[in-house]
C-alpha cells in the first residue's frame, strides 16, 4: 500500500481501457467485443465477397475544456487511474491527471487535476501528506499490508507506553527500507515486478522525512491507529512494519485513508456520488463546475507576483517582463505571476526579469478563480 508519488504502487492493470471500454459500451457494443455483429442474410449490413467491411461509427461525446482541481474522496476499492477514469467521464474532460496514487485497499484524499491544473501537479505532490493508518500486530506480510503473504508470526501485543517509547525514534529525517512491492526501480525494473518472478532483492534504504507520528486510537489488543505527516518517498508499510520488529511483535498496515496532500485537506473532498449528483438536470450533463477548485490553488506554498494586463500579455506569449526593485524571493526560487486574481505564468526571476517557464490558458470554466481578467490586449 503506496504513499508517496504516482510512480509508487502497483495498481493492477484492467482488461481494458476504461474510456476505451465507455466509449464502446456507449456505441452498443459487448465489452470486449470488437467486431461489427453479423446480419441476418440478406440484411443490409452483410459484406459481399472481395470488398472491405464498412467501419463501424462510434458515437463519441465531444471533448470539454475543463480546469482546476477536484479534490476526490476515493473509495476502498478502486484503483486511482479508475476513480480518475470516472470522474473524467463525468466531465467529459479533454486532459486530467492525478497527483499521487492510491492503492485500492487506500481511501482519501486524491487530487485530480483537469485541464491546466495538470501543470501544476508536481508541486501538490511535492507537498506534504497526512496519513492515518491502523497496524495489525502479530504478522508480518511480505506486501507489509493486508493483501502479502505472512512471512512472520508472534504472540506478543505491545503495551501502549512501550509503543509510545519508540515513536520518537520514527520522527525527523530517518531511514527507511522501502517495501519490496514498490515501484522504486532496481537495475530498470520494477521492484514489485521482481518481486512478483520471485525473485530476491534487496531493498537500499533512503532517508525521508517524517514530521509527526502519534497515536489517535486503540481499536482492541490487536490493532492500533496512528496519524502522520511526511513528505515525499515515505512509506507508511515500512513504519508499520519496523514498529513490529522493533516491538517484537510484527505488523503490517490493515486500513489506510490519506487526509492530506498539499494544501488540499478533508475539507475540500468531494466523493465520486456528489460529482454524479450535480450532473443531474444540468442541461450538458455535466457536473457543476463550482466543485473545482482553482488552478492556483496549488501553488500556495509559492510567492504570488501581481502584474498588470501589459505584462500578462507579453508573458502569456512567452516573453520576460522586468520586475526589479520589487520585493522578490532569493534567485532561483520559482514564483508565479497573476493578473487581476487570476493565474498566468509560473516562472523564475533572473537578472532581474521575471521569466516565464509554464504559462496558462485558462476557460471560463474556472469559476472559482477571484476575478475574470477578460482579454489582456496591449
Amino acid at each position: 500500500m503506496s504513499v508517496e508519488d504516482p510512480h509508487v504502487a502497483a495498481e493492477p492493470a484492467s482488461h481494458a481501457n476504461p474510456e476505451e471500454l465507455a466509449d464502446d459500451i456507449e456505441a452498443g457494443v459487448p465489452p470486449g467485443d470488437e467486431q461489427d455483429h453479423p446480419g441476418h442474410p440478406g440484411e443490409a449490413n452483410a459484406v459481399e465477397p472481395g470488398r472491405r467491411k464498412p467501419k463501424r461509427e462510434q458515437r463519441r461525446r465531444p471533448k470539454r475544456i475543463v480546469d482546476g482541481w477536484l479534490i476526490l474522496d476515493k473509495p476502498i476499492g478502486l484503483t486511482s487511474t479508475e476513480a480518475l477514469g470516472i470522474v473524467k467521464r463525468c466531465y467529459g474532460a479533454a486532459k486530467a491527471g492525478h497527483a499521487g496514487t492510491l492503492d485500492p485497499l487506500a481511501s482519501g484524499c486524491l487530487p485530480l487535476a483537469f485541464g491546466e491544473a495538470t501543470k501544476t501537479v508536481p508541486y501538490v505532490f511535492e507537498g506534504r501528506k497526512v496519513y492515518r493508518f491502523t497496524v495489525r500486530w502479530g504478522a508480518e506480510t511480505d506486501t507489509d499490508d493486508a493483501e502479502g503473504k505472512v512471512v512472520a508470526t508472534a504472540d506478543a501485543r505491545p503495551e501502549i507506553a512501550a509503543v509510545e517509547a519508540v515513536l520518537p525514534s520514527f520522527i525527523g529525517r530517518v531511514e527507511q527500507v522501502p517495501p519490496r512491492y514498490s515501484a522504486i526501480k532496481i537495475a530498470g525494473e520494477r521492484a514489485y515486478d521482481l518481486a512478483r518472478e520471485g525473485e530476491v532483492i534487496k531493498m537500499a534504504s533512503r532517508f525521508v522525512e517524517i514530521d509527526s507520528l502519534e497515536i489517535v486510537g486503540v481499536p482492541d489488543a490487536d490493532h492500533l491507529e496512528l496519524e502522520t505527516e511526511c513528505g515525499k518517498g515515505t512509506y507508511v508499510r515500512a513504519i508499520a512494519r519496523d514498529l513490529g520488529r522493533l516491538l517484537g511483535c510484527y505488523g503490517h498496515v490493515s486500513a489506510l485513508r490519506r487526509l492530506a496532500v498539499g494544501p488540499f485537506d478533508e475539507e475540500d473532498f468531494i466523493t465520486i456520488d456528489e460529482v454524479r449528483a450535480s450532473a443531474e438536470g444540468r442541461e450538458d450533463a455535466a457536473p457543476l463546475p463550482e466543485l473545482l477548485l482553482p488552478v492556483d490553488t496549488a501553488l500556495a506554498e509559492l510567492f504570488e507576483l501581481d502584474v498588470n494586463r501589459v505584462e500578462a500579455s507579453r508573458l502569456l506569449r512567452g516573453q520576460s517582463i522586468i520586475v526589479r526593485g520589487r520585493d522578490l524571493p532569493p534567485l532561483g526560487e520559482t514564483i508565479y505571476a497573476t493578473c487581476a486574481g487570476r493565474l498566468v505564468a509560473l516562472g523564475e526571476v533572473e537578472q532581474g526579469a521575471f521569466v516565464p517557464r509554464r504559462v496558462f490558458h485558462l476557460a471560463a470554466q474556472d469559476t472559482r478563480s477571484r476575478a475574470p481578467m477578460g482579454e489582456m490586449d496591449e
